[in-house]
């Protein structure tokens, strides 16, 4: 993917082959358009979850997937790809049709020329810019609604009424789940109903930022303040004020980060990366992870400071397999949502297929169950009714008929090597709080040498508890 300058007029070229792709960036460097070229679906939609683009061009024949297929999670996920261009091959009119029908605004036919391009650019540019995947605010609330009345289990009845006692107190919230549960749907809910309504929802998803844009992500930056930051970029914490930020994946966050989303969380000001002044915010934190944070916590991966600034309410949002008597809910309701996306209206799930739906155990719990039902659509129905699903247990038996564990039986050799390794770690552990974690003196207290100390630490993984550890 190329690096686009944030001063240029930005376009995004989905555009799987070499050749086209110089091509397309030549004539749109040409009328004053910078490029940032994707090829495929995927990487698309990073760019599209990272830039707003003056509009788009996308070829509707790539590798391995269709560009269809972007418009449809276009319409799902959102995203800011302006007007969008097609462009189409011979014999691909019916992948036409479905493209201007989920919104694409012009079409270039294969081959074009120069002319050709400029004059679908020209045709789009004095379109009103769109919003995909951005539903009026009483829809998404409907829609909201519909989604949460969906959860008919105890479990999640409990996990309804939390969300509802939440929304109104205006603190932060931790949502704790296996990945796939529906904790963006928690955190949506209680944005949705409390006060803060009105105001934006921005999600981050700290996992999918690299590390290094991270920072520039939430707090956005100056001109100037690294290589490449041409302008002013205003982070996530700016944009969500007066409404609420969601930390989607925040036991990933790198622990250079936390202390300052800390001081954000006390008093509600930070700096923009480069910046000087002081930024005050007045926004509303929600957080979710997959990971066990109070097990991070312990192993000095995730600030305990932080932990508890973040955990004034937690909700644990159960697994799907644990709720079993909403698969058939949550079923029928992907096969209506789907079906009218993908223009396949009638299609309805076989009461067979619906329960086998409710036999399966979810490894990917919601999303896996969504993504079924829509491999379901598209393939049709019969393809997934025969085959086997991914980790599916073919006539699987009850878990009391299982078979006896196989033990696993040890060598004497690898028992003295784990208890020799257990022994030589605790006594560099001792070492090292005897000497403050001078590693000099530790050293020589254990009559090794230094560089062989420090090698020891990095194989063991030992890590000091507190800030005063001198290094040498």
């Amino acid at each position: 993917m190329l690096s686009p300058s944030p001063a240029a007029r930005l376009v995004l070229v989905v555009e799987a082959n070499p050749v086209s792709q110089q091509q397309l960036a030549s004539h749109l460097a040409a009328l004053g358009y910078e490029a940032l070229i994707t090829q495929s679906v995927s990487e698309s939609m990073v760019a599209l979850s990272r830039h707003q683009f003056t509009f788009s061009i996308v070829n509707l024949n790539l590798d391995g997937a269709d560009g269809v297929d972007l418009l449809r999670r276009l319409e799902v996920e959102g995203g800011q790809p302006g007007p969008i261009v097609i462009i189409a091959n011979g014999g691909s009119s019916k992948r036409v049709a479905t493209a201007t029908a989920l919104g694409a605004d012009d079409i270039l036919h294969a081959p074009f020329t120069a002319d050709d391009l400029e004059n679908a650019i020209k045709n789009v540019a004095s379109r009103p810019r769109r919003s995909w995947g951005q539903e009026p605010q009483d829809d998404r609330g409907r829609r909201l609604q519909h989604e949460l009345s969906l959860w008919q289990s105890p479990k999640m009845r409990e996990v309804r009424e939390i969300i509802r006692q939440a929304a109104r107190a205006d603190v932060t919230v931790l949502i704790c789940g296996e990945t796939g549960t529906g904790k963006d749907l928690v955190a949506r809910g209680i944005h949705e109903l409390g006060v803060r309504q009105a105001g934006p929802f921005v999600k981050v998803n700290c996992a999918a930022v690299p590390r290094e844009l991270l920072e520039s992500e939430l707090f956005g930056h100056e001109r100037g303040a690294f290589t490449g930051a041409h302008q002013l970029k205003i982070g996530k914490f700016e944009a969500a004020d007066h409404g609420t930020i969601f930390l989607d994946e925040i036991g990933d966050l790198h622990p250079a980060l936390q202390g300052k989303l800390l001081h954000v969380l006390q008093d509600g000001q930070f700096s923009r990366v480069g910046g000087r002044s002081t930024i005050k915010v007045d926004v509303r934190v929600l957080a979710a992870t997959n990971q066990n944070l109070e097990r991070a916590v312990a192993g000095g991966r995730f600030r305990d400071d932080l932990y508890y600034r973040l955990n004034v309410v937690q909700i644990l949002v159960p697994a799907l397999r644990e709720r079993p008597e909403e698969i058939p809910l949550l079923a029928h309701y992907f096969a209506e949502r789907y079906a009218r996306l993908f223009q396949h209206e009638g299609f309805a799930l076989p009461e067979e297929t619906v329960q086998r739906l409710v036999r399966y155990r979810y490894p990917g719990n919601v999303r896996e169950l969504e993504n079924i039902v829509k491999r379901m659509i598209v393939l049709g129905d019969s393809q997934l009714t025969r085959a086997p699903w991914p980790g599916e247990l073919v006539d699987a038996k009850p878990e009391s008929a299982a078979p006896p564990p196989v033990r696993v039986r040890i060598a004497l050799k690898d028992i003295s090597r784990k208890a020799a390794q257990a022994a030589e770690r605790q006594a560099i552990l001792d070492a090292l709080e005897e000497t403050q974690w001078n590693r000099m003196r530790a050293a020589k207290l254990l009559k090794i040498s230094y560089r062989a100390l420090l090698y020891k630490i990095k194989d063991a993984a030992l890590v000091p508890d507190g800030p005063s550890s001198s290094p040498a």
